[in-house]
């Protein structure tokens, strides 16, 4: 059977998703046959296998850091939330249902099957499989039915080594708490810690860390630095900085910056699509909830939507509608990707999402959508603004009808997508990743909105790769590797001592 280490974190967004991806990618370089899995995730942001399969952004980017194809395995639970309290199931890729938080725990037991049987049968092919686990692991409420920490490292004998976010502040009682509100049996599996976004001396944070482990017996496995250029695949749009700013905007290669405000929808989805254009010199991209936020904007987007029809009229709730249409028909442009695009439309028929029946779109394209039962999941190629494309569906809503001009021409010759003077839509996601496709839709967005704006050479692939690569020389250079090496195939030290009070 292959190594295996589980990363858990003190809180969501300590760093579990970068931190495996770094791992993956220091171990593939090292020329080792490595895999992620992460058991369950919940989010709106996923991407779609070639075999079309639904798995979580983030173990689509593990994969790339690892060398390999994303597989439906790699993430064998999706969750997709819909509203507060309701969830798409996604199961080895397909979307099974839809289900309550108090229901859900009545399916645990089976999908635990599923996620058991992924994790062996990567483990009989790879060398080492790298789990994330979700949120926290010390969620008491929820740890009689847990399938994605504790419980998936008791029935996988899986040691765990636990991140924290110093820059959350309080790090050293997160990760104390951490442990010492498990049981026994779960605390023996703990096996270090990591700090993660550490800004300045190290020597300052070392009394901490000897005091640490003298409290716990568990060594800190080493200090990740904060480094600004990372912010790439972001797990949810809230992951972005506190003032709506994506990326870091980098000086324009003419004289204008291009201004592109991005419609932070309640459920939005696939928020990385924008990431993209954010990557551009010049191009200065911000999540924006109010008209106000579209006053000096010359590009506006409307991302991908989990509950498309109610995020709709959240729009119209907040006066963001009325923006948008205006912006439009002052000849600005506007952008809408999946179900940003079905927003644009004149009618959507939802039976499926909603069961709203039928609502009135924006109306700035001649289109019409109307929901299926059946998820559309496919990885499409074509042509888009004269150049080579690619990209990934994920949606419900079908076009039944279009007056407009296609966005892109498909590999079957069919078109997809719909332009009419200063707006366009698509249901691909990625779409803006193919650097000839992005550099011309910039090229048209700042044409229309009267912007002297020249874009770069930037090569998103690129500027991924390095990320990934930056983050495996983050955990070589700043980790203890050869203590992560000897837990990977070893397995947790035996004789871990245990920290009362224990579970509750």
């Amino acid at each position: 059977m292959a190594g295996a280490l589980l990363v858990a974190g003190t809180t969501s967004d300590a760093g579990k998703s970068v931190l495996v991806a770094g791992l993956c990618r220091w171990l593939a370089r090292s020329g080792v046959r490595v895999a992620p899995f992460k058991a369950q995730n919940m989010s709106n942001n996923s991407f779609v296998t070639l075999d079309g399969g639904e798995i979580g952004r983030a173990q689509a980017l593990q994969a790339h850091a690892c060398g390999v194809e994303p597989s439906v395995r790699f993430n064998p639970v999706l969750l997709k939330p819909g509203s507060d309290r309701s969830s798409q199931v996604v199961v080895l890729g397909k979307p099974v249902g839809t289900v309550s938080a108090l229901s859900y725990r009545e399916r645990k037991a089976e999908l635990f099957d599923v996620v058991l049987s992924s994790l062996a049968s990567l483990r009989s092919e790879y060398d080492v499989v790298v789990c994330e686990g979700a949120g926290s692991p010390t969620e008491i409420n929820l740890r009689a039915t847990d399938i994605a920490n504790m419980g998936l490292a008791r029935a996988a004998g899986l040691p765990v080594i636990v991140v924290g976010d110093i820059d959350r502040g309080g790090v050293f009682a997160h990760l104390f708490g951490t442990v010492a509100l498990l049981d026994a049996a779960d605390q023996a599996l703990i096996s270090g810690f990591v700090i993660n976004k550490f800004r300045g001396d190290p020597a300052l944070l070392e009394p901490g860390l000897r005091q640490l482990r003298g409290l716990t017996g568990r060594d800190v496995l080493g200090v990740l630095p904060w480094r600004e250029e990372l912010w790439l695949d972001a797990e949810d749009s809230l992951s972005y900085a506190a003032d709506g700013v994506v990326g870091r905007p980098s000086e324009p290669v003419g004289a204008e910056w291009l201004r592109v405000a991005v419609v932070r929808l309640p459920r939005i989805s696939n928020a990385t699509d924008v990431e993209a254009l954010a990557c551009e010199p010049g191009v200065s991209v911000r999540f924006v909830t109010s008209p106000a936020g579209l006053a000096d904007a010359d590009l506006v987007v409307l991302p991908g939507s989990k509950s498309t029809v109610a995020d709709l009229a959240w729009l119209r709730s907040r006066g963001l509608a009325d923006a948008v249409v205006a912006h439009a028909r002052r000849g600005r442009p506007v952008m809408g990707i999946c179900g940003g695009f079905q927003m644009l439309g004149r009618v959507i028929v939802d039976d499926v999402e909603s069961g709203s029946g039928e609502a009135p779109g924006l109306g700035l394209l001649d289109v019409e959508v109307e929901f299926a039962p059946e998820k559309t999941l496919g990885r499409p190629s074509g042509h888009a603004f004269g150049h080579p494309a690619t990209g990934y569906e994920i949606h419900h809503g079908r076009v039944r009808r279009n007056a407009e001009s296609p966005l892109v021409t498909t590999a079957d010759g069919t078109g997809e997508g719909a332009v009419s003077g200063p707006v366009l839509g698509t249901h691909w996601h990625g779409l803006l990743e193919n650097d000839a496709v992005r550099r011309q839709a910039l090229r048209w967005a700042a044409d229309l909105a009267g912007r002297s704006f020249t874009p770069g050479e930037v090569s998103f692939a690129e500027t991924r790769a390095a990320q990934v690569d930056l983050l495996a020389d983050l955990v070589a250079d700043h980790l203890d590797t050869r203590a992560l090496r000897a837990l990977i195939d070893d397995g947790a030290p035996a004789g871990l001592p245990f920290l009362p009070p224990g579970s509750p």
